[in-house]
């Protein structure tokens, strides 16, 4: 149990650990502080998207939607393996969860996960004042692929944190551990990340980061398609799509993206 480090700190937290950041707006000082308590802190939580695409997932968890109010989380974790901090203090990413898994992270006593939670979001208590949370961009379908780089950006942020407050990997759980109606991170292994976590805090932090490889994914060209329904579909912009494949886009191409 910790207070929460301030925006600085936690900024400075993240930069030693050798995590690539990219500041999104005021994100010092866009929190729902307003709506409940944020802190004390007892962990960080990981999470999946359900999207795809950098932009328009950090401006979805930057901004949320009409039925949750962003920010959705504290930083987002796109396929490039940077972090694109989105907001700070308390935020709408953890809902409700189950006591019995806040006390075995708080006591950090559990043995590769914690117990399965039995109770959901609607429920269970308050996850968003007691973790820190990062949204992964994934579509969460089992089959969208998890690249080094962005599994490697996780486990420095993570470790980051629990390098900060003197806590051990056990400190570290993905939504789906927490609350009995989730199912993210779909695509990877929560004790395997924490396993990472746990190799990387016996070492001293600050080694850089590997160079990102830049990832594409592709797309085929359907009659009446354009740039800008393509950008929307795949949650990227005309100018990117430009970049990569420049004006011309007959149908039966296949793009980037």
């Amino acid at each position: 149990m910790a207070t929460p480090l301030s925006a600085a700190a936690f900024e400075a937290a993240l930069r030693a650990e050798g995590v690539r950041i990219v500041e999104v707006g005021s994100w010092t000082t866009h929190n729902r502080n307003h709506a409940g308590a944020w802190g004390p802190v007892n962990g960080i939580m990981i999470h999946h998207t359900v999207s795809s695409g950098t932009q328009a997932s950090v401006d979805l968890c930057r901004r949320g939607h009409s039925e949750l109010p962003g920010p959705l989380c504290h930083g987002v974790i796109p396929k490039d393996g940077s972090v694109h901090l989105v907001g700070y203090g308390r935020a709408n990413h953890a809902g409700g969860g189950d006591p019995r898994v806040l006390d075995q992270v708080i006591a950090e006593s559990y043995g590769d996960r914690p117990p399965a939670p039995k109770v959901g979001n609607k429920s269970g208590i308050d996850g968003n004042a007691r973790f820190n949370g990062f949204e992964c961009v994934n579509l969460g379908n089992g089959k969208d692929p998890w690249p080094a780089a962005q599994l490697d950006a996780i486990e420095r942020a993570a470790a980051a944190l629990c390098r900060a407050h003197g806590w051990s990997a056990k400190s570290v759980i993905g939504h789906l551990e927490w609350s009995n109606d989730k199912v993210d991170p779909r695509g990877f292994a929560m004790p395997d990340m924490r396993a990472r976590i746990a190799r990387r805090l016996a070492e001293k932090p600050g080694t850089k980061p590997p160079a990102a490889k830049p990832s594409y994914f592709k797309h085929v060209v359907n009659r009446d398609e354009t740039l800008e329904t393509i950008a929307e579909l795949h949650g990227t912009s005309v100018g990117r799509l430009r970049r990569l494949n420049g004006d011309k886009i007959p149908v039966g191409r296949e793009i980037k993206y």
